[in-house]
């Protein structure tokens, strides 16, 4: 058997070995676990830069009990941790001498976390301004009636709509902005399957993704609309339609993150079948070595 305690390894296979069974047992609070680790997977680490992509398993009489990832650009993310897990994780990391720029989890456990990291460094966490909500989906309900129009689901002649609609998302919420078909592989948008809501015209008006099956879970990720086409119902047809085809392509679970934020999408989101699971929230760290 093996110890009990934090195992931590750059080898993704090994980690899935360890925490597969664990992170599928909840799919939903560990989607970004089962994500961002079948990215690693398919991908392969090299493709995340020059620092590997770190993972860790909490271990207790040979069950996993909690998990980690770090990615060189997005920080470290949890799964659900109560404090004194958060707290026994922040112990390691300092004592192996690891560098945390942020974190991000549920509100709970980030909160735990990002004080126990705080007590064991000295360095100042700092809340970030964007708190998210993830949602799962119950009953599917489509708007009645539909806005005029239909969706499209786009393929592989489609790419350059793609990457426009992407970048379009982005520039939005702040993101990256600079993909092109050099770097579309390496973004998080490549692995998405994409449906455009045309108006009868066959003018595209809004856009939504979902990440493949993973874990039995399909996340519904991205849904954006032109800001001067919003309140004309185009988004919710459209994530309608992909909720529908999450549900069609086996996912037993259908996720999806909103912003806190946004009173308007959130209402959406729940008027079609969606119900609160847990809120979401990041810490940045300043003087974030041990």
């Amino acid at each position: 058997m093996r110890p009990d305690g934090w195992h931590l390894t750059e080898d993704v296979h090994d980690f899935l070995a360890r925490a597969g069974d664990f992170l599928r047992s909840r799919p939903g609070p560990h989607v970004m676990q089962l994500t961002w680790a079948e990215r690693v997977r398919a991908r392969g680490a090299e493709a995340f830069g020059t620092a590997a992509p770190v993972f860790g398993v909490l271990e207790r009489a040979g069950e996993a009990r909690a998990t980690f990832y770090r990615l060189p650009s997005r920080g470290y993310g949890l799964s659900p941790l109560p404090p004194e897990q958060a707290d026994s994780l922040a112990a390691r990391l300092a004592a192996l001498r690891h560098s945390v720029p942020s974190v991000s989890a549920d509100h709970g456990t980030a909160t735990a976390f990002a004080e126990a990291w705080q007590r064991h460094t000295g360095a100042t966490p700092r809340l970030r301004d964007t708190r998210l909500r993830l949602y799962r989906l119950g009953e599917l309900v489509p708007p009645e009636p539909p806005p005029a129009g239909r969706g499209r689901v786009l393929g592989d002649q489609d790419l350059e709509q793609v990457m426009f609609w992407c970048r379009e998302f982005a520039r939005a919420v702040g993101e990256n902005a600079s993909i092109d078909a050099d770097t579309w592989a390496d973004t998080r948008f490549a692995d998405k399957r994409y449906t455009l809501w045309e108006t009868p015209d066959g003018t595209p008006v809004s856009i939504a993704g979902m990440n493949p099956v993973i874990g039995g879970q399909i996340q519904v990720d991205i849904v954006y609309t032109p800001a001067h086409l919003r309140g004309r119902g185009y988004a919710g047809a459209v994530t309608a339609e992909v909720s529908r085809a999450a549900l069609e392509a086996g996912a037993n679970d259908v996720v999806l993150f909103a912003d806190l934020s946004n009173p308007t999408s959130n209402a959406l989101y729940q008027r079609l079948g969606y119900r609160t699971l847990t809120d979401w929230a990041a810490y940045d760290f300043t003087d974030c070595a041990p």
